[in-house]
């Protein structure tokens, strides 16, 4: 057998495999592009006069209302200055239960609780769970990460597949005139393939690192050493600088940033962890770059910026933005909802050329005996 058969039976057979899944994982992937636009359409009330954010005031206000979170508190620092997003990270009544951290929904002011509501048990984010984990939290992690290895197989071969012979390019990248169904499908397929080759294969591999990031670490560390941030110890006491000071600290420290994520401290002891995008970080809602500020003196205790971190560090920063399409602008995010849509596209049509000539050589002996 040589190469070319052998590639087309590994492509025909993993795609029949695990097509269905690759189809799933991309359909809800497709939908992960706009899930926060989507979740802000499901829920009108969040659509709140925009004003700047008084971080101070919606601490205190979710210390009063939700007294046993005695925990830290994560704020994003969104652009558009409307409603406070808050999480709140292993709630007592969500244990056992995988990633499940209480979202909340502040008004700007930060005086009112505008939604309270669960990670997963809300459709943005059960979507997400169902791209990410398959809804089967850490087991289903894995198996995404190693569905999107055999989606880098099946995409290899399907290009090995066509890959034309010399002289034979131009052929191979045309339409023929073709009387049967099964040779216009081949030609839908082919072409919608490798328009969507190389996004599907990002795709893929930035997936499967994402699902598997304690092998993708060990693998980075075989190169440059994966660097983790860290915060100096900060004794048992009662946090006396506020979410807004410790935000302007950490601004000084790092110029020219931009704040994403002000994580306060415990209720007590503990300190400010801020997660700032810095200039060259393609990741704007999730970036790398760290400063803790102590949250009793107001004082600086670390700093990790991005920039001045390996070549491991950087290559783990870029996944996300990757991954998402984000660090291609609108166009990125429009590029990546039609590459999901294409994988249902290449499964449906590879699927039906297949049950076509599957039924065709299921009727070519029963004419054969007929004639007989």
């Amino acid at each position: 057998m040589n190469l070319r058969k052998l590639a087309r039976r590994l492509h025909l057979w993993s795609s029949l495999s695990i097509g269905a899944f690759l189809v799933l994982l991309s359909l809800s992937g497709a939908a992960l592009v706009y899930y926060v636009e989507i979740d802000r359409f499901l829920h009108p009330a969040l659509d709140v006069s925009s004003q700047s954010p008084d971080w101070d005031r919606a601490l205190s206000t979710l210390r009063t209302v939700y007294p046993d979170k005695t925990g830290p508190w994560r704020f994003e620092v969104t652009e558009d200055k409307g409603a406070i997003p808050a999480r709140y990270y292993n709630p007592i009544e969500k244990q056992g239960q995988g990633f499940a951290p209480m979202m909340v929904w502040l008004s700007p002011d930060g005086t009112q609780i505008l939604r309270r509501d669960y990670w997963g048990d809300y459709l943005a984010t059960w979507f997400y769970n169902l791209h990410f984990q398959l809804l089967m939290g850490k087991t289903g992690e894995v198996i995404v990460g190693y569905l999107g290895l055999c989606s880098v197989l099946v995409l290899l071969t399907g290009l090995m597949s066509w890959w034309p012979k010399v002289g034979q390019w131009r052929k191979g990248l045309s339409f023929k005139r073709r009387s049967a169904m099964i040779g216009r499908l081949y030609d839908w397929h082919k072409i919608i393939g490798l328009i969507f080759l190389l996004p599907l294969l990002l795709l893929s591999l930035t997936g499967t690192m994402l699902a598997l990031p304690d092998e993708t670490k060990a693998i980075l560390n075989l190169f440059s050493k994966v660097e983790k941030p860290s915060a100096t110890a900060v004794l048992n006491i009662k946090p006396s600088v506020t979410p807004s000071v410790a935000a302007s600290t950490a601004l000084l420290a790092i110029p020219n940033a931009r704040l994403a994520w002000i994580e306060t401290p415990p209720k007590v002891g503990g300190g400010y962890r801020m997660r700032l995008q810095v200039e060259g970080d393609p990741s704007h809602r999730f970036p790398q770059s760290y400063v803790y500020v102590d949250a009793g003196t107001g004082e600086v205790t670390s700093v990790f910026d991005i920039t001045r971190q390996g070549a491991s560090n950087k290559i783990l920063n870029w996944l996300h933005p990757l991954h998402d399409g984000s660090v291609f602008g609108s166009f990125g995010r429009v590029l990546w909802l039609l590459t999901g849509v294409s994988c249902l596209l290449l499964f449906v049509l590879g699927l039906w050329r297949y049950v076509l000539r599957h039924r065709g050589r299921r009727l070519k002996p029963s004419r054969a005996m007929s004639r007989a």
